[in-house]
């Protein structure tokens, strides 16, 4: 009960998405003796839904999901778990199911509204009885809340992404490598020696915005332009990595915070993402495309100014015939941005 109570208290006193979920799933892992457990975050493509892994526990460690590649797939298709999804149709509280290797697997979709973002899996609970259950589904009720709480307060209510008073505090976290709480269990050494590795790597800016978008509301009224947001939204879950931030900063454009990877890596994903957009079906608007500015991140300097940086190459991308992907510090050493520095400030031509 002492434990419990302990892990109760942790999921009550974050802030923080990441680590409420870290909170939950140790939590049910240690309850319930589970050989893996995962929140997995529910994404939806087109007519598909996939299962994306956020945070994974196995044999009471803390695995990190950072070291996917940077150009996976959205996920894995909720088709190749039928028992989960005809459980998502009937809308059930809990799943119970068998895998290929005879385990029993256990989900528990978060209901938000009807709607399901976000779904808990345990494997091969050994303790699951009906006092486990009930324990369960208090843990449960507590995170549903406290989840209700910082969506309110951090999620942009249209999209579900990050909205913009968030993006300091993922800045800042992103700059210290802060993806841990001293209470979760800990990385196992290969992990860490993988994060080690990615250190070494460098955190990218992008700033994105949806090409003639005004054209878009002007044409097809306000209610397609909403439903091409909340696509664009959903194509970028599916794009980028569990420790990628996806933000939306007002109107058409967004923000993405791209950790840990090559020059190369980052541009790859940025024009996968900017070609699953043009080629995507939008409903009634048909095709749309966006234009992608984005810039290495130097811990020195201040957000404001990494951000100014990404907006000048999206600029130059916007005006140079859009649907395109440009980085800031390769125009400029081609010589198509320049940069003059002052003794008060720097300005970009």
């Amino acid at each position: 009960m002492d434990t419990i109570i302990k892990h109760l208290m942790e999921i009550t006193g974050h802030r923080d998405h990441d680590l409420l979920n870290i909170s939950v799933i140790s939590a049910l892992s240690e309850l319930t003796k589970a050989a893996t457990a995962r929140v997995l975050e529910l994404i939806y493509v087109a007519d598909k839904a996939y299962l994306k892994p956020q945070i994974s526990i196995h044999k009471g460690k803390l695995l990190s999901n950072e070291e996917e590649s940077v150009v996976t797939l959205p996920g894995l298709e909720l088709d190749q778990f039928p028992d989960l999804a005809q459980g998502l149709l009937r809308h059930d509280a809990v799943v119970e199911s068998v895998n290929a290797l005879g385990e029993r697997v256990v989900w528990l979709p978060v209901w938000m509204n009807d709607k399901v973002n976000v779904c808990l899996e345990i494997t091969d609970p050994a303790n699951y009885n009906a006092n486990t259950k009930e324990v369960m589904n208090g843990i449960l009720v507590v995170y549903r809340n406290f989840q209700n709480l910082l969506d309110y307060s951090e999620r942009d209510s249209l999209t579900g992404l990050l909205n913009r008073k968030t993006f300091d505090d993922n800045f800042s976290k992103l700059l210290r490598g802060k993806t841990n709480s001293s209470a979760a269990p800990k990385l196992e050494e290969s992990a860490i020696e993988r994060r080690h590795q990615e250190d070494e790597k460098q955190h990218w800016l992008a700033v994105l915005d949806i090409d003639h978008f005004k054209r878009v509301n002007d044409q097809f009224g306000h209610v397609y332009g909403d439903e091409v947001l909340i696509l664009v939204a959903n194509l970028m879950r599916s794009s980028f990595r569990p420790s990628d931030k996806l933000f939306r900063f007002g109107g058409e454009e967004f923000v993405i915070l791209l950790r840990s990877t090559s020059q190369e890596a980052a541009q790859t994903v940025f024009e996968r993402f900017r070609e699953n957009v043009a080629q995507y079906p939008f409903p009634q608007v048909g095709t749309v495309t966006i234009s992608i500015g984005f810039v290495q991140i130097n811990p020195f300097d201040p957000a404001v100014a990494i951000i100014g940086r990404a907006d000048q190459a999206l600029y130059y991308a916007k005006s140079h015939g859009r649907n395109r992907v440009c980085q800031f510090e390769t125009l400029v050493q081609q010589g198509d941005l320049k940069v003059e520095v002052s003794e008060d400030s720097v300005e970009f031509f």
